[in-house]
């Protein structure tokens, strides 16, 4: 199975939230489908970037909770690989060195300007 990830930039409200993004599937069970949910934003204090995943949001006496929709199987670190990748995507795509539909795609050596099969690549090494 082949994902893309989409990377649609913020319209700037709130001011930390950078862009959204999409995970994109082709082929497999999940072919022609896409997950969408994930943010990428600015840490206080402009130190670094994180990635927020899918979830539901919903209220137990009137305290705000959230179902996370993407979860581990078993290793809280499944979710890294997922993470780097969007952010990487995002980073690819800020620097203008891929096009949002090229921006990362797994497995590696899809993406046509390869920054990004090179970032995750050393990462998972």
């Amino acid at each position: 199975m082949e994902t893309t990830i989409k990377i649609i930039p913020s319209s700037g409200t709130p001011a930390t939230k950078l862009a959204e993004a999409e995970v994109h599937f082709d082929g497999g069970l999940l072919s022609g489908l896409k997950l969408t949910g994930f943010a990428v934003w600015e840490r206080r204090g402009g130190a670094g970037r994180n990635v927020t995943f899918p979830a539901k949001q919903y209220a137990v006496n009137g305290e705000r909770r959230a179902f996370a929709l993407l979860r581990p199987i078993e290793h809280a670190t499944a979710q890294n690989t997922i993470r780097d990748a969007i952010l990487a995507a995002y980073e690819a795509q800020e620097e203008g060195d891929c096009a949002p539909t090229c921006a990362s795609r797994v497995p590696f050596g899809e993406c046509t300007c390869g920054r990004v099969d090179r970032q995750l690549a050393k990462e998972t090494a």
